[in-house]
């Protein structure tokens, strides 16, 4: 059993807290509203883990306390909001990134508009001295606990990570195999976009195969 931290407890945040405890790993969950809004949350957590016979449970702390909880955080705020999270808080972790870019809520971005980054490498840009990971940011919320499956099970939806730093990257696969993905490795975070919104991957099922595919077809915005 392990703790990991979780910073945003909206959508997916609120999904990855039901998953890593159903598998037995213990969360800390913040936002910026402060711990007293989690209770409802971290209640039933709490009360689907007992009801998949696990013991692991969650707890509602501060930004700071999920940042330290151990050493794998999730950062699930909107774009915009992520350098309200000091970047000293996360240095040493691993930092998985859960983002998508939309200007409509975070604001044009320049480097993005342009394709000159991608968003994950902004998140890596700011949290500089973690290891960022970007994952789940193109399986709908409620679709993590609804399509989760065993390992080996025919048709299995897979998941994409780009990271880069090889150990991140395969500690954070495991993570997603265990709470009932497969797993596909698309290389490092310059090569991320090909998993961003109105990209053939982003959103549908698909097997470990279908996503390769998938991911190979994805053009730039800006050849499209």
């Amino acid at each position: 059993m392990t703790t990991i931290g979780i910073i945003g407890s909206g959508n997916i945040g609120s999904q990855l807290a039901h998953a890593f405890t159903r598998v037995g790993h213990d969360v800390v969950v913040a936002n910026s509203r402060g711990p007293a809004s989690l209770a409802e949350l971290v209640a039933d957590v709490d009360a689907q883990a007992r009801a998949a016979g696990s013991a692991a449970s969650a707890t509602a702390g501060t930004v700071e306390e999920a940042a330290q909880a151990r050493d794998l955080v999730v950062v699930t705020v909107p774009l915009k909001a992520v350098t309200d999270i000091p970047a000293h808080l996360l240095e040493g972790r691993i930092v998985i990134d859960t983002n998508n870019y939309y200007p409509q809520r975070d604001g044009q971005i320049a480097e993005l508009d342009d394709e000159s980054t991608t968003s994950s490498e902004l998140v890596a840009g700011h949290f500089s001295g973690a290891r960022v990971v970007k994952a789940f940011n193109h399986i709908p919320a409620a679709e993590i606990s609804e399509h989760a499956q065993a390992p080996g099970t025919d048709g299995r939806r897979a998941l994409a990570v780009y990271g880069d730093d090889a150990a991140a990257v395969e500690r954070v696969s495991g993570l997603i195999d265990a709470i009932g993905f497969d797993v596909v490795n698309g290389g490092g975070l310059a090569e991320s976009w090909r998993i961003q919104r109105d990209t053939p991957g982003y959103i549908p099922r698909f097997t470990a195969e279908e996503l390769r595919g998938k991911l190979a077809e994805a053009k730039r915005y800006r050849d499209m």
